[in-house]
């Protein structure tokens, strides 16, 4: 149980209160895989493909840390 908030003290915001960061990841992910794409072949359909490959692993990366530390924040 949390202890009571002193006077005037307002509470936490909730987990996902700032819903800019999450609207801003997915153009984030598809714009560094479009940019590492280019850097590595010349032609667009190379670099598109090559840009697909890195979004499922960026996302998959990111999957991986948010469930790693959801499981740490769960109380035993």
């Amino acid at each position: 149980m949390l202890p009571p908030l002193p006077p005037g003290a307002e509470p936490a915001a909730p987990l996902f209160a700032s819903t800019s960061y999450w609207l801003h990841l997915p153009i984030l992910v598809l714009v560094i895989s479009l940019v590492y794409g280019a850097t590595r072949y010349d032609d667009w359909p190379h670099i598109f493909k090559e840009a697909r490959r890195w979004v499922v692993r960026l996302l998959g990366f990111l999957f991986v840390i948010v469930l790693i530390l959801f499981l740490l924040g769960i109380q035993f």
